[in-house]
């Protein structure tokens, strides 16, 4: 039985059988603006791959890795790159896969041998040039049974994988045609060998506008097919969309988004099932019914004393602001931090109070006068766990504006990492910190010099009503932000 299962399997896979490619370049764009809004990155690269297949009709397939925040349409871009192409797709889910095994397939001496999950998966499929979805690769597991990621660097090297081996095929299987798309939500747990045989294209949150087209153009017309109810029952109009993104989600993506307009649709349902009477367009009221009272967006408050400064953090759900306060009390050059900090945060606190120390004089701060006071950094809400290398600027700024007394400039906001020597180092997650600052009303933001090139890859109607300023020593920081 064994033998013949090896050999059905064998007459199964696709060895030569390959779909023929969609080359109609317009139509593979107007395929993707169909079913995504926005991600212009994404889709170039995508035309890219497809003129590249046209002219030469053969390219070892690279490996596209999409990475970026959940909900923002990873996994879903890999079905609409096999419908522009016309390739058949396939998906194969990561998440806590810890067997080798299951990559690699067991040797055939093992009673209940299989194949791995990749020959099964092009089996099923009955092409060797599908659209192979690798999703969620950031949460491989290992146990025992060895290390599956490490098993994956063959699969995902396009040096190598046209001569994959199976161990229940054991012979060679050529995996280059097949286009291998990764999605990951966070780059720091996957190895690095294996992280380096991917192209990684980060995929960030959506602004108000770009999910307010989202509810209009997709998640919409989906969900009233969903809960057959036609689309004349129900209205919504875009001031009442924007205060269900606004009030009701905090994410970069739109999967909260799809859930809160789900439920305004089932109570839709429910009033045309029970026969009540309702007014089709949407309101306030409806809103308030359905989903709660919902929560107020942060927004900038004015800061009426010297010692505290907005700050900008970019969390797993996109871009948020941060109030930092410090205060200083007489005592013995005692730096106390509270606020839930991680450790990287602690030492930005403790890095900018030993370079006020050492260079005070250029800001008119004494010696003298640190030595003999005490300082608190607090930021709010400690529930929350707060870490990253994006704070140092802020703390040094809210420290030099409770020791001088002088008012930290208004509207203003902040990130970036500083040194012992006072340079400014820059940071991650421009985008989603700049659209954060936006929504909360801030009209300047103080940023690294190097990160002035990922402002000037933002569209230019995103940062109306925004000025920056972009700084390289400590020196400018406290220049122009106190006043």
């Amino acid at each position: 039985s064994m033998q013949s299962s090896y050999i059905e399997l064998l007459l199964d896979l696709p060895w030569d059988n390959k779909s023929n490619d969609n080359f109609d370049l317009k139509n593979a764009i107007k395929v993707l603006d169909g079913d995504h809004y926005g991600l212009d990155k994404v889709k170039e690269r995508i035309v890219e791959h497809l003129a590249v297949l046209k002219i030469k009709g053969d390219l070892k397939a690279p490996i596209i890795c999409l990475y970026g925040p959940p909900g923002v349409g990873k996994t879903s871009l890999g079905r609409s790159i096999a419908d522009a192409l016309g390739r058949k797709y396939v998906r194969m889910s990561l998440g806590g896969l810890r067997d080798e095994s299951e990559i690699r397939g067991h040797r055939k001496t093992y009673i209940g041998a299989m194949p791995g999950k990749l020959i099964n998966n092009l089996k099923k499929v009955g092409t060797s040039n599908p659209v192979f979805v690798l999703d969620e690769i950031d949460k491989i597991g290992r146990s025992g049974h060895g290390d599956p990621s490490s098993a994956l660097l063959e699969v995902l090297d396009p040096e190598q994988n046209d001569t994959f081996q199976d161990n229940f095929v054991e012979i060679e299987y050529d995996l280059s045609k097949v286009l291998f798309i990764a999605t990951a939500n966070d780059l720091s747990t996957i190895q690095p060998a294996l992280r380096d045989r991917m192209e990684i294209i980060s995929i960030n949150g959506y602004t108000i506008e770009e999910k307010i087209q989202i509810a209009k153009k997709h998640l919409m017309p989906k969900l009233l097919k969903d809960h057959g109810i036609d689309k004349d029952k129900i209205k919504i109009n875009q001031n009442i969309l924007e205060k269900v993104i606004t009030s009701y989600t905090n994410e970069s993506g739109v999967r909260g988004l799809d859930k809160k307009l789900a439920k305004l649709i089932r109570n839709r349902a429910k009033q045309i099932a029970f026969e009540e009477e309702y007014d089709v367009i949407i309101s306030k009221e409806d809103v308030f019914k359905s989903l709660g009272p919902g929560m107020d967006p942060r927004k900038y408050s004015e800061h009426i004393i010297p010692g505290v400064v907005t700050g900008l953090a970019w969390t797993r759900t996109g871009g948020d602001i941060l109030f930092i306060e410090s205060s200083k009390t007489v005592g013995k050059g005692k730096l106390t931090l509270t606020g839930n900090l991680g450790d990287v945060m602690k030492e930005s606190a403790v890095i900018a109070l030993e370079y006020l120390k050492a260079n005070g004089s250029k800001f008119g701060i004494k010696q003298k006068e640190i030595d003999e006071s005490n300082f608190h950094i607090h930021v709010p809400e400690g529930a929350t766990p707060k870490d990253g290398p994006s704070a140092g600027v802020t703390m040094i700024t809210a420290l030099a504006s409770s020791i001088t007394g002088k008012k930290v400039k208004k509207y203003l906001a902040m990130t970036g990492e500083i040194t012992l020597r006072g340079e400014v180092l820059p940071i991650g997650g421009v985008k989603e910190k700049i659209l954060a600052a936006k929504r909360a009303g801030i009209k300047f933001i103080l940023l690294p010099d190097a990160n002035k090139k990922d402002v000037d890859d933002i569209k230019l109607n995103y940062l109306k009503g925004l000025s920056f300023k972009y700084v390289k020593r400590m020196e400018e920081v406290i220049k122009y932000s106190l006043v």
